[in-house]
């Protein structure tokens, strides 16, 4: 039973949940400084959106593995299918719970906000399945980097200001930028790593259309961009200087331009770890400095 449970979490892949939370910290912090905070809908949408990152990471799972992108030759971490540990049934049944829970926790959402989270929500779902799957796959097509960056950082952030505030904010849009690229970027780091393999097996991520260079450059100006909106902001908006908080993780954004540089292979999947990493650092931070 417990080997179950950690196989489960395994294939739910935890380490990029926390990128599922940064969004929901940087909303819920702009709706505090509003005094529109709302625990239960902050607390609703963080479990929303971690189930819609499982859900999308069981679906990317599942039809990788019915395409035969995961194989032996995979260089990034195991997957639940790939290694026998998990059925195709099991996986499909799991990501139909998966999203159902999803669902039914965000009628209240919709009960509250109003029918535009509704559409969200359903958009949200659709685009986590397709991502992988269905006639037209987003992350075969070279539309996983808009996915990302639109659902998991613009959309995720919003919404979750939108349903304690009631209301939109361009302040919140500004802001949902640095989460969006920053969350993008583990997905980059991902397809780096990958092309070689995803070349031959007809993946058409974005650093196979235009090459690894290409995906360097990509993750440089996401992180750049990513480390001026907060500067932007303070010079735009009333705010304190501790807005600038975010700047404390530059050490960190410098060391992971340099293994993008450097590193190949297997060593790529600590870069793709500390991408993730500082994505929620950097997310915390700016909450941070929204709040103070």
């Amino acid at each position: 039973m417990i080997d179950r449970i950690k196989i489960w979490i395994l294939a739910s892949r935890p380490k990029t949940l926390p990128a599922a939370a940064a969004p929901v910290f940087v909303g819920t912090a702009v709706a505090f400084s509003t005094d529109d905070l709302n625990l239960l809908a902050a607390t609703l949408a963080l479990i929303c959106s971690l189930l819609i990152q499982i859900g999308t990471n069981f679906v990317n799972d599942l039809y990788d593995f019915l395409k035969g992108s995961d194989d032996e030759n995979r260089v990034g971490p195991t997957r639940a299918l790939a290694a026998g540990w998990i059925s195709p049934a099991q996986m499909k049944l799991a990501i139909y719970l998966t999203f159902g829970i999803t669902f039914i926790l965000g009628l209240f959402l919709v009960y509250h906000a109003g029918w535009i989270i509704l559409l969200i929500g359903i958009l949200s779902i659709i685009s986590g399945y397709a991502y992988t799957a269905g006639p037209y796959p987003l992350a075969y097509n070279g539309l996983g980097d808009v996915f990302v960056f639109v659902f998991f950082g613009v959309v995720a952030t919003v919404g979750t200001y939108y349903v304690q505030a009631l209301q939109f904010s361009p302040f919140v849009l500004f802001a949902s930028v640095p989460v969006g690229l920053l969350i993008t970027n583990i997905l980059v780091v991902n397809n780096y790593r990958d092309a070689d393999e995803d070349k031959k097996k007809n993946k058409n991520t974005l650093a196979v259309k235009f090459g690894k260079p290409f995906a360097r450059f990509q993750y440089n100006i996401s992180l750049l961009v990513s480390y001026v909106i907060p500067i932007c902001i303070f010079v735009l908006y009333d705010t304190s200087i501790y807005i600038l908080l975010p700047l404390i993780s530059i050490p960190l954004g410098i060391k992971l331009i340099i293994e993008m540089r450097t590193f190949v292979g297997e060593r790529l999947n600590k870069t793709l770890e500390l991408t993730a990493k500082l994505s929620i650092l950097f997310s915390l931070l700016f909450a941070i400095g929204i709040i103070l």
